[in-house]
């Protein structure tokens, strides 16, 4: 009892006070702010927890813990409710490196027919060779958290970046003389083609030696 009765100096600069007087009039600020911006006015004008107490109506345990968090941290930021403890992550940042790993892989590497992985496999593979390896948090794997893992190390299992690429540097010419010799040779034959012909031609001309049928 005589805890709460002893006289704690809370010193405020004329910024903070001002601060604190628009909050506490505030109609918008939420309540548990206003409240506490209210106790720590009412307790520097009477530095009493019980006379601040019965200022704003609340209790004097209230108020000292308000005030013992303004005089830790600030009178600002003792008006926010104190930051609860978030829960930890289940999945370890080992077994995290294990799962980019595997999806660097192939997926045929690993005893399935699929040339590429799907995040639906991954997971699946995941849960069950996970445990095996060392990681029994990637037990309870979904196929939603391999996708947030992948995302944030940009990693895309399911595209292939060498099916976009060009192997040959002098393709584009190559297209187009024989697309010009192409047309030179059906005009002379009275016939001049079709669009998608030519489109098809450059398909089949685009895609790498050894992805040709």
């Amino acid at each position: 009892m005589a805890g709460w009765r002893q006289v704690v100096e809370l010193a405020m600069t004329n910024e903070e006070v001002a601060r604190l007087a628009a909050v506490s009039r505030s109609r918008t600020e939420p309540a548990s702010r206003v409240e506490r911006a209210q106790m720590l006015l009412a307790y520097r004008e009477n530095p009493s927890f019980f006379a601040a107490a019965r200022r704003v109506g609340g209790h004097h345990q209230t108020v000292q813990r308000c005030v013992e968090r303004a005089l830790a941290y600030g009178p600002l930021v003792a008006l926010d409710d104190r930051p609860r403890p978030g829960k930890e992550p289940t999945i370890t940042p080992q077994a995290k490196a294990w799962l980019v790993s595997l999806a660097c892989d192939k997926a045929k590497d690993h005893g399935y027919p699929h040339e590429l992985w799907t995040t639906r496999l991954l997971a699946r593979h995941a849960r069950e060779h996970g445990p095996a390896a060392g990681h029994r948090c990637l037990a309870r794997l979904v196929q939603g958290t391999v996708c947030k893992i992948l995302n944030r190390e940009e990693i895309k299992p399911h595209k292939v970046r060498y099916y976009l690429e060009c192997r040959d540097a002098e393709f584009e010419q190559k297209m187009a003389e024989v697309l010009c010799g192409d047309r030179l040779l059906r005009r002379k034959a009275g016939n001049p083609g079709h669009r998608h012909d030519v489109a098809g031609f450059a398909a089949r001309a685009w895609r790498p030696p050894d992805l040709r049928a």
